[in-house]
């Protein structure tokens, strides 16, 4: 008798694409609502309650179909009556990939949760009613979203089910943005038609669009690259704790002294020589901990506890960097800075600076010139309003050490503090 084997089934490994964060943005009635509820019903990712209750819903209000809008409308209403929700926040994943959706409102009085929701985008996805074109406010998107550093832009054409999926018509839209792109210095942007309400091209698809030849949407971001993957990033660790444990009864911890914080870009690993700032000196990594579980090398956006070799007097807001690749210690900034607060800014008043885990009075010195989102045009401006965004400069008490934003988001950026009630009342970037 001969012995049988039984074969072992292998399941094959899946490549993880990480995470993605991207934003949506259009004008009133592009169809954000009903795209973002495309996305998370056909990749299946709505609770079954959820997908219940909105199609109670539907069918009361007399839909053939699933409103897919109500999965974001309800959250829209309490936006739009001030109640609760600046900027709405959808999570999703695929088989590859983990996604954060950041939806604003897009009306231009709501500039400051756009750039609140864009700071930490890869991607936007910018709607386009297939109807009515390329408007001021899909200009003004564009621009912002050009404007906070996002590296890659999603031109989503939508409702090509309302203009016979015209082929004409998605060229005509395309071109006149390829025009406004190239005079606003915007580049890698990508073009999709698609119907939001009906799926086609969005996760799956369809059988309407078959003269477009390029990726549906979900592959669009299932290809999009990491965050920080643009260029190369040079180590940086702000200091957020300094680890003293204090127990009796384990001698050995009597000199533990770890540095907790995240990585915000580069990698360190175990026997690297770092600088701390601001005193300038030197050690070697001598562990990488996450857990209090040695790791041996860490990367960006993980949060750990480096132990260095040497006893250096280390603080919270101090910064560990790569020896001979320190960013600059400024005690002056430009930078480009949008005002959140309904009190405006001017000269007459102190604020604080807070620049990843390091905290700094500022003084306004001077607002170099007003910036119009629409045009582009710089105007001269003694006072910034609330959702204004102008160049200015600061001076400060102590120096940052920071990065250009263009060369590193997570370096390059700060929030400004209302020391009279702890309220953040803006956030700018480097330049």
């Amino acid at each position: 008798m001969s012995a049988t084997t039984t074969p072992t089934s292998t399941t094959p490994e899946v490549e993880d694409h990480g995470l993605l964060r991207f934003l949506t943005c259009g004008s009133v009635d592009d169809g954000k609502s009903t795209l973002i509820g495309r996305l998370l019903y056909d990749s299946k990712t709505i609770l079954a309650d959820t997908l219940s209750s909105i199609q109670k819903t539907s069918q009361k209000r007399g839909l053939e179909s699933v409103d897919l809008s109500l999965l974001t409308d309800g959250l829209q209403a309490e936006r739009e009556q001030g109640i609760t929700i600046d900027v709405a926040y959808r999570y999703f994943s695929t088989g590859t990939r983990k996604y954060i959706i950041a939806d604003a409102p897009g009306h231009e009085q709501y500039t400051r949760n756009m750039v609140t929701a864009a700071s930490t985008a890869n991607l936007a996805i910018i709607l386009v009613d297939a109807r009515r074109g390329v408007l001021t406010q899909t200009r003004r998107h564009s621009i912002l979203a050009h404007l906070v550093g996002i590296p890659h832009l999603v031109v989503a054409i939508n409702k090509m089910d309302l203009v016979d999926y015209s082929q004409e018509i998605f060229t005509r839209i395309m071109d006149d943005f390829l025009e406004f792109a190239a005079k606003r210095g915007i580049e890698d942007v990508h073009f999709i038609p698609l119907s939001a309400l009906t799926g086609d091209m969005v996760v799956e698809r369809g059988e309407s669009l078959d003269w477009y030849q390029g990726p549906t949407l979900i592959e669009i971001l299932e290809d999009a690259p990491l965050a920080h993957s643009e260029h190369t990033e040079t180590f940086r660790f702000p200091v957020q704790y300094v680890c003293r444990p204090q127990d009796s009864a384990n001698p050995a911890l009597h000199d533990y002294r770890g540095f907790m914080g995240q990585v915000e870009s580069g990698s360190i690993r175990t026997g690297d020589v770092v600088t701390v700032l601001p005193s300038g000196l030197s050690s070697t990594v001598k562990a990488v901990q996450l857990g209090g579980e040695e790791i041996g090398a860490a990367f960006t956006e993980q949060s750990v506890t480096l132990l260095l070799q040497d006893e250096i007097d280390v603080s919270r807001g101090d910064m560990i960097v790569q020896q001979d690749a320190a960013p600059q210690a400024r005690k002056e900034i430009e930078a480009i800075i949008c005002w959140f607060s309904e009190v405006p800014l001017d000269r007459a008043r102190t604020f604080l600076i807070r620049h990843t885990s390091r905290e700094v009075k500022a003084r306004l010195t001077a607002i170099t010139h007003k910036l119009d989102v629409n045009t582009l045009e710089r105007l001269p401006a003694e006072k910034l309003q609330m959702n204004d965004i102008a160049r200015v400069h600061f001076k400060l008490a102590q120096p940052v050490f920071a990065d250009p934003y263009a060369a590193n988001r997570s370096t390059g950026a700060f929030i400004v503090i209302d020391e009279s009630n702890n309220n953040t009342v803006g956030a700018g970037m480097i330049q």
